[in-house]
């Protein structure tokens, strides 16, 4: 329904214009469905059909309409076209049972996505957390199928692989010292995401003496980036200082309990693994209303380790305290810093758990709905009569 990220685009959270920097189109035939004037992927009432997707389901044969869940209105008039048009309707949403809802709206809530739910035919699950959602609506084990979230693994590794011989390098360009411990936050500078927290564990490492050499690197950009610089002592800043070299932890004096910080800007898909190899370590600290956490999945394919809140919906199935890695509550900062230093205190040798990487990977997701296409009723009665 729109271009989004495939043509230059504002994204409001980011506070600027971008693109991605990898094809998404090529490969396979595509069309966009006509949508309402100004519609952009953040909007419910915007994002809306202007066509009539029921004729264009009978033109085309389709045998099924997939929706990658119910936050814009085009997903729902998409599931009453596909019901009308007679296909089946897929459903992959994101959303999970971690977020605490207020009283007044779980009835409300139970009604409005119950009727949604009574339409679909098959639930693409994400995670735990995800299906645990469908269950507490009543939706069946025969209906849910799993299709994990992932990421381009082998993209990520190779990309890392050719990256590593640069990691000094890359981190002298930062201003990040050779010997300090450094510590990734990748994504939006946005309340719901909590960057303010990593800061906070830092200043409580370097204050106590426990970690004196931890190095902030802030890949992204958003609103929340100038309160980061103010309370940081910025060695590098890319959106400022183009052009200037960074410069090393020894060659300024930080104010005093403020962490030593770095800020690479935004850095699109293929340039976001330097930042995960320049990087000891990962943390995604978010609040409820993190759906999932891609950069964790991104972190592990890249063989950096990962630290993420147990607000974050990929926490229990990629970062369980069972496999060794890391979680901490939702804004307990100490724990937070507790959990950095663990990470440093482990052996950086350790190679990351590449079988847990293949549990969330495309090609699960490629399985599944393989599977799934050749069981829908049209293909079935194709099959048959050929």
């Amino acid at each position: 329904m729109t271009r989004h990220g495939v043509e230059p685009s504002l994204d409001y959270e980011f506070g600027m214009m971008f693109r991605w920097d990898i094809d998404t189109l090529s490969g396979y035939p595509h069309q966009f469905l006509k949508a309402a004037q100004g519609a952009v992927p953040w909007s419910f009432r915007r994002c809306r059909l202007t066509e009539s997707l029921r004729e264009r389901l009978r033109l085309v044969g389709a045998r099924v309409v997939w929706i990658q869940g119910w936050q814009v209105a085009g997903y729902w008039q998409a599931a009453r076209e596909a019901k009308a048009a007679g296909t089946e309707l897929w459903l992959r949403g994101e959303s999970n049972d971690l977020a605490p809802n207020q009283a007044w709206k779980r009835p409300l809530k139970r009604i409005v996505l119950g009727q949604l739910f009574s339409r679909v035919d098959r639930f693409l699950y994400v995670g735990s957390a995800n299906r645990r959602l469908y269950r507490s609506f009543g939706i069946p084990e025969s209906r849910l199928h799993p299709t994990p979230y992932a990421v381009d693994n082998r993209r990520f590794v190779g990309q890392a692989a050719a990256l590593r011989p640069q990691r000094w390098e890359l981190r002298r360009r930062w201003g990040v010292a050779d010997d300090a411990f450094c510590v990734l936050f990748c994504g939006k500078f946005i309340k719901k995401k909590r960057p303010m927290d990593v800061v906070k564990a830092a200043r409580l490492l370097r204050s106590d003496g426990r970690l004196p050499n931890i190095h902030l690197l802030f890949a992204g950009s958003g609103e929340l980036g100038e309160a980061l610089r103010r309370i940081c002592t910025v060695v590098h800043d890319a959106e400022r200082e183009a052009g200037k070299p960074a410069r090393s932890e020894g060659s300024f004096s930080a104010r005093e309990g403020a962490p030593v910080a770095s800020f690479t800007g935004f850095l699109n898909q293929t340039e976001i693994s330097r930042a995960y190899v320049a990087a000891d370590c990962l943390v995604l600290p978010s609040e409820h209303g993190e759906t999932w956490g891609l950069v964790v999945n991104e972190a592990l394919a890249s063989g950096t380790p990962a630290i993420a809140s147990t607000s974050c919906g990929c926490t229990e199935d990629l970062l369980s305290s069972s496999s060794g890695r890391r979680s901490f509550v939702t804004g307990d900062v100490r724990a937070l810093a507790e959990a950095l230093l663990a990470v440093r205190g482990a052996d950086p040798y350790v190679p990351q758990p590449m079988e847990l990487l293949a549990k969330y990977d495309f090609s699960k997701t490629v399985e599944t709905v393989q599977n799934l296409y050749a069981s829908t009723k049209t293909y079935a009665r194709k099959q048959c009569s050929s």
